[in-house]
């Protein structure tokens, strides 16, 4: 007969991304395993918190929190080793998908714990899905590591900018300060050159003959 309650023996869909043998082997592994990987914790649930939540399914042997890779602070997961594998299996039947801290927390069945496991593998040092994330979680740090490095990132150029109180002396400096002594070139060129002169060198309309001819009186003929 069929059941349509998943057997909690059965292998969950969290896999370890760094896991070196093969699907076979995993599922071996899970069949017999009596140690918990636990998801989405607070950074500041502590080992005490766990133990008093998950002792109540059975004797735990030992309770490996996972730290930030760089801070060497807690950074939402952990690993609970049982005793028994029915401790184990009664913990995912109880207490998975419950609350700790007020966060859902997720429990899956893993191969087992080893050395280097408990360090975060994202580039900022905690886990990688808080790289990505774009939403602010109080419980998880805040923002997401990138959220945060471009926050960062924004701050350092205003200060940058700031910091520039004054404009640079130059060739122009005294139009920038607002110094009524200056003037732009056309003025400048004007007053330097007197009348000024068209394309092929004459002055201008005023001494051109032909202008002064057609603007002429009968007085002057």
């Amino acid at each position: 007969m069929t059941s349509l309650v998943t057997s909690l023996g059965k292998p969950s869909v969290y896999k370890d991304n760094k896991y070196l043998g093969t699907d076979d082997d995993w599922e071996r592994e899970i069949a017999a395993s009596s140690t918990l990987y636990i998801g989405n914790l607070s950074f500041y649930t502590t080992e005490e918190q766990i133990y008093e939540l998950f002792s109540k399914c059975g004797e735990i042997k030992r309770i490996i929190m996972g730290l930030d890779r760089f801070k060497k602070t807690p950074c939402g997961f952990c690993f609970v080793e049982y005793y028994n594998r029915q401790d184990a299996m009664d913990c995912m039947k109880f207490i998975n998908g419950t609350k700790l801290d007020e966060r859902i927390i997720r429990t899956d069945l893993d191969p087992g714990y080893k050395e280097g496991r408990n360090f975060g593998r994202g580039r900022s040092g905690g886990q990688v899905r808080d790289e990505h994330r774009e939403d602010y979680d109080e419980g998880r740090g805040g923002w997401g590591a990138r959220q945060r490095e471009m926050e960062a990132r924004e701050n350092r150029q205003r200060d940058t900018y700031d910091s520039f109180t004054t404009v640079p002396k130059g060739a122009a400096s005294s139009y920038y300060a607002g110094d009524s002594s200056y003037k732009p070139k056309r003025a400048r060129d004007d007053e330097d050159e007197g009348p000024r002169r068209g394309k092929r060198g004459r002055d201008d309309d005023r001494n051109n003959p032909r202008f002064r001819e057609r603007s002429a009186t009968p007085e002057d003929e």
